[in-house]
């Protein structure tokens, strides 16, 4: 069973950390057979299950649905689940009671919410109501209307030293780990030694303590735009399509179903069936 503790000891030992995100049972279920380190209920959830521009959407119900689904699949390992927009950013007795409810009703081991200094009182105030915070750096997708886009983090002096000076905050506040996205893989390098908490990222270089991917992208599932940061370690979306056209086929065809998929039954009970249909 993989804890903050476990996690934590691969940061120390060297052993890098693998974290995919996952919205449903079934393929908790299958990455945690796997053996992933942790699963990511992401609320990403909110381009990629539910059909939205952004996360931006994304409520506390959504996240407690798939949330809940996700734990119920994941035996092993250590399910983190996403904060929505505005779960946490109005006040602290929000951050803490919306927090709680990924814990108490979605079964997840931690939360995971976006931001720097700015939230170090909400993830101290989790902290002490004793739910584990994984923080998140860098490009945060919760603030991609004030970024003005999807953009790379970090790349002056001035963002880089504010990042790092983050990095630092939030792990005196008491956040477990920190995911880092978007930013340049040197300065990743640089937050991640200087850290005692583990570092997982995407799109910030192999230097972090560990990785996390959308599981859509990395078994090509999606279309259209591919970040840079991604590498498609199957083609799951071409074997779909190929399988439901074969499905769409056979079907018009009468191939499917065959013998072999249908039940049989005694020929002197359909007889006689068709006999008392026939006297009617």
């Amino acid at each position: 069973m993989n804890t903050i503790s476990t996690l934590l000891k691969q940061k120390q030992t060297g052993d890098r950390i693998t974290m995919i995100t996952a919205y449903d049972y079934t393929t908790a279920k299958i990455m945690d057979q796997c053996g992933v380190n942790s699963i990511l209920v992401g609320d990403s959830l909110g381009m990629v299950m539910l059909g939205y521009e952004n996360t931006l959407p994304v409520t506390m119900d959504d996240m407690i649905h798939h949330t809940a689904a996700v734990s119920r699949g994941a035996e092993n390992a250590f399910v983190v689940a996403d904060m929505p927009f505005l779960s946490y950013q109005v006040s602290v007795q929000d951050a803490v009671a919306n927090a709680g409810r990924l814990i108490k009703e979605g079964g997840a081991n931690a939360v995971k919410l976006e931001g720097g200094a700015d939230v170090c009182d909400r993830i101290s105030a989790i902290v002490k109501a004793s739910v584990p915070v994984v923080a998140h750096l860098g490009l945060t997708p919760q603030s991609v209307n004030a970024f003005g886009g999807f953009k790379v983090q970090g790349k002056s002096l001035d963002n880089a030293r504010k990042l790092i000076d983050d990095a630092m905050k939030i792990q005196d506040a008491g956040a477990c780990a920190v995911v880092l996205e978007g930013i340049p893989a040197k300065l990743a390098e640089i937050i991640t030694k200087k850290l005692t908490i583990p570092t997982i990222g995407i799109g910030a270089g192999s230097g972090c303590d560990g990785q996390v991917l959308v599981y859509q992208d990395m078994l090509g599932l999606t279309t259209g735009h591919t970040p840079k940061f991604v590498k498609r370690f199957a083609d799951v979306g071409t074997l779909m399509r190929q399988g439901i056209t074969d499905y769409i086929n056979e079907t018009k065809s009468g191939a499917f179903p065959s013998e072999e998929h249908t039940y049989s039954i005694d020929e002197d009970v359909i007889a006689e069936l068709i006999k008392e249909e026939d006297q009617k």
